[in-house]
């Protein structure tokens, strides 16, 4: 029996990325209203293109609900180096999941929990003997959730162009395993996601590390091993160091489910047609051609 195909698409991964590809020339393409949709534009172009590439069997699209999480809670400067979304995209946001909604395409997030925190849960929910699942984003975070039957395709410069990671292909592309993902951004932070591991540890040094003591732990469980230097600077930032690679873990626990039979790849043409037109998007349905 063939396996189905899952699609998780990193919804907010994939509009940011469509939006400032696009605004840096000032083209922000407006409806006949006024509401600006080039992220929207480019989102629409990546995930139709990535249903082409892999050739889905389902897809379902996960979002953030707004800016306060529990990894807020547990640090203030959680994301806090990020700007306001700008002006033009702020009314794209809920458009966006109209768009996926014409799809038929479920749109799922909670709040309290990042997108990738339902990306988690619902990867190893699907994962099984009938199901492989696929993950689309751009955030390299996700890459800590590979697994057996949960690949995940990294965007890179460029429209279709991707890295997919496996379990088979990740030691060798990475050095480390999947799950040691996050005890690399608790030794060396995450400056996109503003917090700071332990001060003086870069990647370089993590990754030794942990090629060498396999988990943070086991690292713990041997300072005496290591040079004076890195016992110094482990040991000034050691709760700092606990709690990075906290705010590092995706969460798979997340009280959200989506039935498959809810995501079945299977496009109504004339129900995305009618969207598009509200937005001025004629132009978008030769696209819909080549997906029929």
């Amino acid at each position: 029996m063939e396996k189905n195909q899952v699609l998780l698409v990193d919804g907010m991964a994939l509009l940011f990325r469509g939006f400032f590809a696009t605004s840096f020339r000032g083209n922000f393409m407006l409806t006949s209203k006024g509401v600006p949709t080039n992220g929207i534009y480019q989102f629409l172009r990546y995930l139709l293109d990535a249903v082409d590439k892999f050739e889905p069997t389902h897809v379902v699209c996960c979002w953030d609900m707004g800016s306060k999480t529990f990894r807020t809670e547990m640090y203030a400067g959680y994301k806090a180096n990020r700007d306001e979304p700008p002006v033009e995209l702020v009314p794209q946001f809920d458009l966006v999941k109209e768009v996926v909604a014409a799809f038929d395409i479920p749109n799922i997030g909670l709040e309290s929990f990042e997108a990738d925190d339902c990306i988690g849960t619902l990867a190893r929910s699907y994962a099984n003997e009938e199901n492989d699942v696929l993950i689309l984003t751009g955030d390299q975070d996700i890459l800590q959730l590979v697994d057996d039957g949960i690949h995940v395709a990294i965007m890179r410069k460029g429209q279709g162009n991707y890295e997919v990671f496996t379990m088979d292909n990740f030691y060798d592309k990475k050095g480390i395993h999947p799950k040691q993902i996050i005890d690399l951004k608790g030794l060396m932070g995450d400056t996109s996601d503003n917090y700071p591991g332990v001060k003086g540890i870069g990647e370089k040094t993590a990754l030794k590390l942990l090629q060498e003591y396999e988990t943070i732990n086991q690292l713990l469980a041997n300072m005496d091993q290591l040079s004076k230097g890195i016992q110094t600077k482990i040991n000034n930032d050691l709760e700092m160091l606990h709690l990075s690679r906290e705010l590092a873990g995706i969460k798979c626990d997340v009280p959200i489910q989506c039935s498959l039979d809810e995501a079945i790849w299977n496009m109504n043409e004339t129900k995305v047609q009618e969207k598009f037109a509200e937005l001025d998007f004629g132009h978008m349905n030769k696209l819909l051609k080549v997906m029929a």
